[in-house]
């Protein structure tokens, strides 16, 4: 299987994985050896697959990918918007790890 994949530079690794989502059902997800990221809107899976591994130092075996609309609140009854945003669940291959309750 080979990948015709062009590097991403360090800055925009940091750029594609914003934050980990820690929620109920994200961290289920560790059960099945799976992190859920929140990633830039125009990040692809190959460079989500990459940046993962070589900022973490870890084997990911799939990547999938999701864009989360964001919703319509009033605040004082004016109307706002929050940003959409993709959320990326990444599976590491057996035996890795990902502490996300530190920093990179």
């Amino acid at each position: 299987m080979s990948r015709n994949l062009k590097s991403v530079s360090r800055e925009r690794m940091y750029d594609i994985v914003r934050c980990p989502v820690i929620t109920e059902k994200a961290t289920r997800g560790s059960e099945h050896n799976q992190v859920t990221f929140e990633v830039a809107l125009d990040a692809s899976k190959p460079e989500i697959r990459q940046a993962v591994e070589t900022l973490f130092d870890v084997k990911v075996t799939g990547v999938n990918t999701l864009r989360v609309k964001g919703k319509e609140k009033r605040f004082k009854g004016r109307l706002g918007r929050r940003n959409d945003y993709k959320k990326a669940i990444v599976t590491l291959g057996e035996g890795q790890h990902i502490d996300v309750t530190t920093g990179i």
